[in-house]
């Protein structure tokens, strides 16, 4: 099997416009949660926060491509543009056959559905719509509006399993490099902020609610007053590269991915599963041939939610005991779903550079349920081997994957 390393990552996130403007704002602490006075015209919206991002600098797409785009598509463009870059490829590379490209959101662009609805519905009348709406409501939007926009002929794919979109997009092309399939790939995932998505959470009390005058403390990560998940938005884009390939053109190379896993629950549309998550984490341990005393730093999944945060916790709990420093992002930017897993890895890395574990933003009392795992509450100066990230999704999908510092 060929060896993976990432050699080029971008973001657009609700803390900055690329992965620089990203980190700074974390090191500096800040929070990226707004209340949303515009979603009070929703009746029976409970959720008030959201930590959106900036839609900026979108007319330096060309509008021929950009028409097809929604802001989920345009943010995934920014941010491969900024990771090709970073991994000093060139179009031609990018656009031949040895170039793959898959990118996962939850859905489609939920900015395009809305107004594909309020004109539709009323009168039934089709007209109005327009031909490049269809083109943004798509699940495969970011895959598809990325691939386009680089000309890539190589395998194009989209994963979507909510949160563990972007994390299964990453480990599919992972394997697909393993197998020999392709040299290069854009990977990663998109979302797209919109009190559509926020409802769908907030109808299964999924989302934080008594915080939406002080928005700057929720979500609440392992927290004892957590209370609910936060809606974020962007995408996070790495690029992964057979390591000879790599090599050969002398590239930067952050790490190397050594272990991957994803799996089913099979028992809970809506409730996560420790047993399943223990299995995943095993496996993935397993997939890398090292040991859970092997890894250095956990970047959870976390979303603050009641029953998602108990389980993780008791499943590291199990694997780790708290042996293992563990820290979740969402604090600082809210819960992106399909972008998620791709953007806190990308965090992830950039922390390991500099030797620091970035903690769990508004996490001040560890619930009683999430104890017994070493959580991180201050910033750690830590040399970073080996890291383990985890995204659990609704519909009892889990995924799990490790990367090592390259050597």
């Amino acid at each position: 099997m060929k060896r993976v390393v990432i050699t080029g990552i971008g973001a657009v996130t609700p803390l900055g416009a690329n992965v620089d403007e990203t980190i700074a704002a974390i090191e500096a602490n800040k929070s990226a949660v707004v209340k949303m006075e515009i979603w009070k015209e929703y009746d029976g919206l409970n959720n008030l926060v959201a930590a959106p991002a900036e839609l900026k600098n979108e007319k330096e797409i060309p509008r021929k491509k950009r028409r097809s785009m929604g802001r989920m598509g345009i943010f995934s463009v920014q941010a491969a543009r900024e990771a090709v870059a970073d991994a000093g490829l060139d179009r031609e590379k990018v656009g031949s056959a040895c170039t793959g490209c898959i990118i996962g959101s939850t859905m489609g662009g939920a900015e395009a559905m809305n107004d594909t609805f309020e004109l539709m519905l009323p009168k039934k009348d089709l007209s109005e719509l327009s031909s490049m709406n269809f083109f943004k409501c798509v699940s495969h939007t970011a895959a598809m509006n990325v691939s386009q926009y680089f000309g890539i002929k190589g395998c194009v794919m989209a994963t979507s399993a909510a949160c563990a979109s972007s994390l299964q997009a990453i480990g599919a092309a992972y394997w697909l490099i393993q197998m020999g399939k392709q040299d290069i790939m854009l990977c990663g995932g998109a979302e797209e902020l919109h009190a559509i998505v926020a409802g769908s959470f907030d109808i299964l009390f999924a989302t934080s609610t008594h915080f939406n005058d002080r928005p700057e403390l929720t979500p609440r990560p392992f927290d004892k007053d957590r209370d609910g998940l936060v809606c974020g938005e962007g995408s996070g884009i790495l690029i992964l590269e057979e390591y000879e390939h790599a090599r050969n053109r002398n590239a930067k190379i952050y790490a190397e991915i050594v272990g991957y896993h994803t799996c089913g629950s099979g028992e809970h549309v809506s409730q996560s599963n420790k047993q399943a998550m223990v299995e995943c984490i095993d496996n993935t341990l397993r997939s890398a041939n090292i040991r859970p005393e092997d890894i250095d730093y956990i970047n959870a999944h976390a979303t603050a939610t009641l029953h998602g945060d108990k389980a993780e916790s008791e499943a590291l709990k199990e694997i780790f005991s708290d042996k293992v420093p563990v820290s979740s992002m969402k604090g600082y930017i809210g819960h992106t779903l399909g972008a998620s897993g791709a953007i806190e890895l990308i965090a992830t890395l950039k922390g390991s550079e500099r030797g620091i574990i970035y903690p769990t933003k508004n996490l001040e009392n560890p619930a009683d349920d999430c104890k017994g795992i070493q959580h991180v509450m201050q910033k750690q100066k830590k040399e970073l081997k080996y890291i383990l990230k985890n995204c659990f999704a609704f519909g009892g999908i889990n995924a799990s994957l490790i990367a090592t510092r390259f050597s």
